[in-house]
């Protein structure tokens, strides 16, 4: 895996919240997030594991909560 492939891997900005319907500076609620994980558009479902697991590396490394 390179170095830097969060930079790839979130190119497309706000995708998820767009696919879920959910405004730009509104935070995607866990349900709503969950239930995309298993969404049948496999490309949305990338993007919310995607989102789940840069959430969980946001604070495991010192950053805010």
């Amino acid at each position: 895996m390179s170095k830097n492939w969060i930079a790839k891997a979130t190119e497309n900005k706000g995708g998820l919240h767009r696919s879920l319907g959910v405004p730009a500076g509104e935070k995607i609620p866990a349900k709503k997030l969950a239930k995309a994980e298993h969404s049948d558009n496999p490309k949305v479902a990338k993007q919310a594991r995607l989102a789940e697991t840069l959430k969980t590396l946001h604070k495991r490394h010192g950053g805010a909560v």
